[in-house]
């Protein structure tokens, strides 16, 4: 195992090189730079915004504008915004990154302690009233998209019923301790769900589908010959096999829950990674964007190696020697 993990590391390497050079690429094909557009004020003489660009070496040949800014994140620093004047990236990136990281945790609890559960009795009890009703809820839960799921829980639960508030993180600067956690939970509430919503109706449906599988092997039939309870045989026997393809599915939720909390952290105006990715586009502010985006790959390539890991710790016959 520890030789597998260590191969895989080294072959985020190139993976990295290459993900850093697909992102310069794309954010230098983008056109305009913090230098152009409505943000500008129209007063200043254009050759001053022509000094900055010579200064902050945006007129440099592609090549070098790239090793200088590979060089500079391989050393761990980002570099300085272009539109929020004074700071760096890594700043920025810090003061947001703990926000999305609680509602990634938060939306992927809900999504295994609602999905797993449910997937696992419709399976052992296909084609019931709950089962109908979580394949309704499945297939709704991957056909809406987010974004309107969460204006309408806005509409419904917050500004109707008043249950949860539709913006922030916590309800006010001068709270601490138990009460700012209940606070933070609270807000968390309708973005996780909304975040959580794709991921919940997916993970219900393999579990139903991979469970159903499992429960009609031969190796079920015979632990139930030799009287083995139903339930050592439900959680000891079908659940560790049923629950592999959910893992490698986990593998990738981890980069996408950060994805996707790019436009749901916009819908509930919740200060994020993703509020701050928006913004950034908006400004066309580019050391900002490249490092956001670099960061959500490597999220992506860390949660691909966990879940191959977490394979064998739940599969004892899969092993990486």
């Amino acid at each position: 195992m520890y030789a597998y993990t260590i191969r895989r590391v080294l072959i985020f390497i190139p993976m990295l090189i290459m993900l850093s050079i697909i992102v310069f690429g794309l954010a230098k094909a983008a056109p305009g730079d913090p230098f152009t557009g409505k943000i500008l004020d129209p007063t200043v003489d254009p050759e001053v915004f022509e000094q900055q660009r010579e200064a902050l070496g945006l007129n440099d040949p592609i090549p070098v504008q790239y090793a200088r800014w590979a060089s500079a994140m391989a050393t761990g620093d980002f570099g300085t915004s272009m539109y929020y004047k004074g700071k760096s990236v890594q700043s920025l990136i810090q003061e947001r990154a703990l926000n999305t990281i609680y509602l990634g945790l938060f939306s992927l609890a809900i999504t295994i302690l609602v999905a797993i559960p449910i997937g696992m009795y419709s399976a052992r009890n296909p084609y019931s009233l709950l089962d109908y009703s979580a394949t309704t809820f499945g297939f709704m839960g991957l056909a809406i998209p987010n974004f309107f799921f969460g204006l309408v829980a806005i509409y419904l639960l917050s500004i109707k019923l008043g249950w949860f508030p539709a913006q922030g993180t916590i309800s006010g600067t001068e709270i601490g301790g138990w009460e700012e956690w209940k606070s933070r939970l609270h807000h968390m509430v309708l973005p996780g769900i909304t975040l959580g919503l794709a991921g919940t109706a997916s993970y219900m449906r393999y579990m139903r589908s991979e469970m159903l599988d499992v429960l009609k092997s031969d190796y079920i039939r015979t632990a139930r010959a030799k009287g083995m309870g139903e339930r050592n045989i439900l959680y000891k026997q079908a659940l560790r096999n049923a629950i592999i393809p959910i893992i490698t599915l986990m593998g990738f939720e981890f980069g996408a829950l950060l994805s996707g909390a790019i436009i749901t952290e916009q819908v509930f105006n919740y200060p994020g990674i993703g509020t701050l990715f928006i913004n950034s586009i908006m400004n066309r502010d580019y050391p900002v964007i490249m490092a956001i985006t670099l960061l959500l790959g490597v999220a992506i390539l860390i949660g691909n190696l966990l879940a191959d890991i977490f394979y064998s710790l739940v599969d004892p016959r899969i092993r990486y020697d």
